[in-house]
């Protein structure tokens, strides 16, 4: 595994509770990491030399203003290029916007915000407007990501990190339970690949609160808080791994058929028979399919 970005998953708290959201973010979402298990990490990354890119996101990030900044500003002074992921709640004016984001000058090479209908009453906020205002003045490079409708048959399919562009809903986390109905459905067996993300050779991993490395949200391929990100990428072997080998035999439908779980018919998309399929493995595989705020086990 030659990982060239580690995502940091700063919060599972967001200060909003959006229909598509992969990691169940909500204000009632616990797990945010200390600044000492991020330096640890930081400085796993950094013993690994392949890492290039750390980005910051959630949930909010910018909810926990004072860590996103140490934390910018100590992956920066390592070398990293650093990205931002947020949904600009901050930017209620430009002059507002300016002030969060001026202590990021010079150190974020890579500001994404969220705007879209799930976020906001319209496709492109006046906050995410106030942000952009502000950050390009502030010579912070900027893009919008943006999730369309379900009914948007032709939103473009990514691999990997969302695009500053319009993509399609991933029927997986929160979206499997409350967009999935919104959309036509397709034969279960037709699903025979995972359309989204490089499982053998992942160019980036996120990392959460718990330690918990994900190679896809809710699928964890070791804990960096018990071992190190150099001996979890030369263990990783996704043919021997209980979720990404039938993954990657034969996608989603072939995890359905490897440990013979019950399902329906039809599915919105791979993502959903697969999050399905994982959420009925969790007691079967308890230290990989985790944590449970992925699958939507929330303290409330």
């Amino acid at each position: 595994m030659n990982l060239t970005g580690l995502h940091f998953l700063l919060s599972y708290q967001c200060n909003f509770e959006c229909d598509h959201c992969f990691v169940w973010g909500s204000p009632w979402q616990t797990g945010t990491m200390t600044l000492r298990d991020i330096r640890h990490a930081l400085q796993q990354a950094k013993d690994l030399d392949s890492i290039e890119w750390i980005y910051f996101e959630g949930g909010e990030p910018f909810l926990y203003h004072a860590i996103l900044l140490k934390s910018v500003q100590e992956a920066a002074n390592l070398g990293f290029r650093v990205g931002i992921v947020s949904n600009a709640y901050w930017a209620t004016e430009v002059e507002d916007a300016l002030e969060w984001l001026h202590p990021f000058a010079g150190l974020v090479e890579d500001l994404s915000v969220s705007s879209d209908l799930f976020h906001y009453a319209e496709s492109l906020s006046q906050q995410v407007k106030n942000a952009c205002q502000a950050a390009e003045s502030l010579g912070i490079p900027i893009g919008t990501i943006s999730i369309a409708q379900p009914e948007a048959a032709d939103a473009a399919r990514v691999t990997g990190q969302l695009p500053s562009d319009e993509s399609g809903v991933m029927y997986r986390g929160r979206a499997a339970e409350k967009l999935a109905a919104c959309t036509a459905w397709k034969p279960w067996a037709t699903f025979d690949e995972c359309p989204y993300e490089d499982l053998r050779q992942p160019g980036r991993v996120h990392l959460d609160p718990f330690g918990e490395l994900h190679i896809c949200q809710g699928i964890s391929i070791g804990n960096l808080f018990r071992s190190s990100l150099r001996e979890i990428c030369l263990a990783y072997d996704p043919d021997a791994h209980p979720v990404t080998s039938p993954l990657l035999a034969g996608g989603p439908a072939e995890l359905v058929r490897r440990y013979d779980l019950s399902h329906e018919e039809d599915y919105a998309d791979a993502c959903h028979l697969c999050y399905t399929a994982r959420k009925a493995l969790r007691q079967r595989f308890p230290t990989t399919l985790l944590p449970e705020q992925m699958y939507g086990v929330v303290e409330e």
